[in-house]
């Protein structure tokens, strides 16, 4: 560290890194160093000036431990408010949770099935894909998987219906107005980039493994973002012509928006629902490692006791729900706007 010795000597920074000497834990660096019989001293002529490094050559520079330890410090510092602001605004997300659970659970499966059967067929009026729907619960019964898949369906109808909620909205804010969309792109380009796992470790220490709403904000936070998105692209895109038009008949703001922008844009806002439904089965998954129930358990027992047969049969009934729900909302939007062809 001779380079980082001397650049400290001339920058007359050496008093203020005696000052700050101490007896302090060695580096990941020294530590693998010793153990393997070396001095700690990297090989390099010049080695990367990383904390640790230049803490070598200055212990009054914190290590890299100092920072992870600093930002776990900071984190817990304001837990306590956090959660006492988040925990009354997110319970009805546990209790909406809690009743679709009970529902979907409770009620028998001579009643709920045809329910949801017609369902489908209210929304879609399209009998090959009721009629797919109709054998997708006849196959999960008899392989003995329909109350857990009820169970990810009920999970998956609550976060993406508060997705839609919240999400058409934000993004109608955005479309109309460009200094919302500059705050809001960066934080959509972070939650939308942020690893799955990532979402649960905040949440951990905020709210107990036992609450539902622990991954329903999860599956939550990682949908949204297509629905958001493409609302916005989608009033964005309509054509000028058609706006110049209703402001030439004199047509009021929410008028122009619920009868103009909103009818038009409907095949990119129906791509984001989609696109949020297929991610809220993905985050499913993941969730299972915080007491979601569902398939995604089935998914993680397989991972955990490498039961491979499993593993396999749970995943492919999270594809055979992605499939439905795909179907489904493609066949609704096609009888909504007839223009739009479903791929």
């Amino acid at each position: 560290m001779a380079f980082y010795d001397t650049a400290i000597d001339r920058l007359g920074l050496r008093d203020w890194c005696e000052t700050g000497a101490a007896d302090t834990p060695m580096s990941m660096a020294q530590l693998l160093a010793k153990t393997q019989g070396g001095n700690g001293e990297s090989g390099a002529a010049l080695p990367f000036p990383s904390l640790d490094t230049l803490h070598e050559a200055c212990a009054a520079i914190p290590q890299t431990r100092d920072m992870t330890a600093g930002v776990e410090a900071g984190f817990l510092a304001v837990k306590d408010g956090l959660k006492l602001v988040l925990d009354p605004l997110t319970q009805p997300l546990s209790w909406m949770l809690e009743a679709a659970l009970y529902l979907f659970t409770t009620v028998p499966w001579w009643v709920l099935i045809p329910v949801l059967i017609y369902a489908a067929w209210a929304a879609t009026r399209h009998r090959a894909v009721t009629a797919f729907v109709a054998l997708v619960f006849l196959f999960f019964g008899v392989i003995d998987h329909l109350d857990v898949a009820l169970q990810t369906l009920s999970i998956i109808f609550v976060c993406t219906g508060l997705c839609v909620l919240l999400g058409v909205p934000i993004g109608i804010l955005m479309s109309r107005s460009d200094s919302t969309q500059r705050v809001m792109l960066p934080v959509l380009d972070m939650l939308q980039t942020l690893p799955s796992f990532v979402y649960l470790i905040p949440l951990i220490f905020l709210f107990s493994v036992t609450e539902p709403k622990l991954y329903g904000i999860a599956i939550i936070l990682y949908a949204i973002v297509p629905v958001i998105r493409l609302t916005d692209l989608g009033i964005r895109l309509v054509d000028r012509d058609v706006i110049e038009a209703t402001d030439a008949f004199g047509m009021p703001e929410r008028q122009k928006l619920f009868g103009v922008q909103l009818p038009l844009a409907l095949p990119n806002i129906m791509a984001g629902v989609n696109q949020t439904i297929m991610m809220s089965l993905a985050m499913v998954v993941i969730a299972s490692l915080v007491s979601a129930p569902g398939l995604g358990v089935l998914v993680l027992r397989g991972i955990r006791n490498l039961e491979l047969g499993v593993g396999l049969v749970a995943g492919f009934g999270i594809v055979l729900l992605a499939v439905v729900l795909d179907r489904c909302s493609k066949a609704a939007l096609q009888r909504i706007d007839p223009a739009h062809k479903s791929q």
